[in-house]
């Protein structure tokens, strides 16, 4: 089977060791991914605002690999405080609701206090298996 790694240039990257996906054989893997500007290292202070930057991390990386939000099988919320999740909800909804994945909302704390969601995804391309 093929493997192959995709990055986002986000420095956690190199600091911490992983990579933003996988990818082997027809399936993708996407790093928890948060409302982090790469470019800059900061982090908006609003929810939606991070919930717009991490779907548009994923989305890049799921295109790099082939696949779209369309082929997403699983997906895991994470946020600190629960409260946070529904304003997120229309933008979720709005990448999601056509794969209508397995999902799962987790209250966790994340890597810096300022994060306020994490997305997870996996996606399944059948043709590239």
């Amino acid at each position: 089977m093929h493997r192959r790694t995709i990055s986002s240039g986000s420095d956690y990257e190199k600091t911490i060791g992983y990579s933003r996906a996988v990818v082997a054989g027809g399936w993708i893997h996407v790093a928890g991914t948060t409302g982090t500007d790469h470019a800059t290292m900061t982090v908006p202070p609003s929810v939606t605002d991070q919930c717009a930057l991490a779907l548009s991390h994923i989305d890049a990386a799921l295109k790099t690999a082939g696949a779209s939000f369309d082929d997403v099988v699983r997906v895991n919320y994470i946020l600190p405080d629960r409260a946070d999740f529904e304003p997120c909800w229309p933008q979720l909804r709005a990448a999601f609701s056509k794969a209508a994945p397995a999902a799962t909302m987790i209250e966790a704390g994340l890597l810096d206090p300022a994060m306020k969601i994490e997305i997870e995804v996996t996606a399944f391309r059948p043709d590239a298996a």
